[in-house]
């Protein structure tokens, strides 16, 4: 089959610079991977730019057929250019033209990218999460906000501007920091201190739990994963454990609402739910991932292969999930 795997590599395909520029891009190294694996599966390939040329590049590549109807697919890793809830642009360029492709739709992506969206749906579900309030100035009531509290902005992701704040006299400063560098709400929730886990899902209806991945932090003060961590800008960047050493009761449970937070999201195919289990063992979801970074030291991957998948194996695995919510049937 033919597969286009969609990303965004430079800014230069817009007709206007608008809004706020992406903050998080896949390197080239990763989609190549990803298009490699494809191959190895049978499949042809094309590196796609997620940009206005888009669907005139798809329709020369994948042509319809009147008889088949779509004749390819698209291996959706575009995290958008610019503008408000970046991560839907592409996936809603493809509802529109008729072009089916892996991962959540627009409303899936809207939805975990909106960490206060997230956060309430979650709890309507009856999944546990931090206490949090949503702040434009820091000079509103906490109410019963037990410090610290981490601070970040509403609608961006890789830990981008995280804060942790120990004392509410550092509360108004953070909070504007968001305000003014990102144009949005800062999301203001209790600090939990104990073990960060990821729990990888792969699949739709009842996905599958893939093995759990711990974030350890060693002897670090400041226990939170940055955006500095992730750009390997800190000296020392916590390391990665999996499985993580969890009692079996304790894993299910961790399991169960991170498939109960997928479903309340309307994620599909795959996605990566953050969490912490506080000292005293009682598990809090963060956030949800709903386009995790697949790349071969990734903490998704990790847990993939930990589960007995190769990474080639894990990316034909996805797109033949997607081909199955769309056709009812495997890539044949």
């Amino acid at each position: 089959m033919r597969i286009a795997v969609v990303w965004n590599n430079n800014r230069t395909g817009v007709i206007n610079r608008f809004g706020q520029l992406r903050s998080q891009y896949h390197e080239r190294e990763m989609v190549e991977s990803v298009a490699s694996a494809l191959q190895e599966g049978g499949h042809e390939t094309l590196l796609c730019e997620g940009d206005k040329e888009m669907l005139a590049t798809l329709e020369r590549f994948m042509p319809p057929d009147p008889q088949t109807g779509p004749s390819g697919f698209v291996f959706n890793m575009a995290y958008g250019i610019q503008g408000e809830c970046r991560l839907t642009h592409v996936p809603a360029m493809l509802e529109m033209a008729g072009i089916p492709y892996t991962g959540s739709s627009p409303l899936g992506h809207g939805l975990a990218l909106d960490k206060v969206i997230t956060k309430r749906l979650i709890r309507d579900a009856g999944v546990p999460t931090p206490n949090f309030r949503v702040m434009r100035r820091g000079t509103e009531s906490t109410h019963n906000l037990r410090f610290p509290v981490v601070v970040k902005p509403r609608h961006e992701y890789n830990s981008v501007g995280l804060q942790l704040v120990r004392e509410p006299a550092q509360l108004r400063q953070a909070v504007e920091v968001i305000v003014t560098q990102y144009a949005q709400d800062a999301l203001v929730e209790e600090y939990i201190e104990g073990r960060e886990i990821y729990v990888a899902l792969l699949g739709n209806g009842e996905p599958e739990v893939l093995s759990l991945v711990e974030r350890d932090f060693g002897d670090r003060t400041t226990r939170l994963y940055t955006w500095e961590d992730k750009e390997n800008i800190a000296v020392a960047a916590p390391q990665e454990i999996c499985p993580a050493q969890i009692a079996s009761e304790l894993a299910m449970t961790l399991g169960n609402i991170s498939i109960a937070a997928f479903g309340a999201c309307e994620c599909r195919d795959y996605a990566r739910v953050d969490l912490r289990i506080d000292l005293t063992g009682r598990p809090f979801v963060l956030e949800i991932n709903s386009m995790p970074a697949i790349g071969l030291h990734s903490a998704y991957v990790l847990a993939a292969t930990n589960a007995g998948n190769s990474f080639s194996t894990l990316v034909n695995r996805i797109i033949d999930i997607a081909h199955m919510r769309y056709f009812g049937i495997g890539i044949p």
